[in-house]
């Protein structure tokens, strides 16, 4: 992991700035309003947030029961500190220590399958999806 690497969960206070770090990095699209966001964190059981030298550099959420299913969300680590074992400390702080729980993701982003399949993801013969409307 990078030195200087803090990630723990995602503060009351720090709701708008995740927002803007998440617009800085491609995803505005599904941030949405203060409002939301703010309601997609409150309706999230686990956020992780990582912060070096007093700066976010990435984000990840999920949802889940935590016993037996758990989705990950929004693995977000900026530019210049991808590589660097962000985005794994990340998703393990999300994903916790129960390997009991299955996860399950949406990996459509370039890079997204090599990445996860690295941290023990395979892809399924039995997952669905509905898509949300557009």
């Amino acid at each position: 992991m990078s030195a200087g690497l803090l990630v723990r969960d995602v503060q009351p206070s720090e709701v708008e700035s995740v927002r803007l770090f998440l617009g800085q990095n491609g995803w505005a699209h599904r941030t949405g309003s203060a409002e939301h966001f703010a309601q997609l964190l409150a309706n999230s059981q686990r956020t992780a947030l990582a912060v070096k030298d007093s700066r976010i550099v990435g984000f990840a959420r999920g949802i889940t029961d935590g016993l037996s299913n758990g989705y990950l969300s929004m693995v977000v680590v900026s530019e210049q500190h991808r590589r660097g074992g962000v985005g794994r400390a990340l998703v393990e702080h999300v994903m916790g220590e129960n390997s009991d729980i299955t996860w399950v993701l949406r990996a459509g982003r370039e890079g997204a399958w090599a990445f996860f399949s690295r941290l023990g993801f395979e892809a399924s013969t039995i997952a669905m999806e509905r898509p949300r409307s557009q």
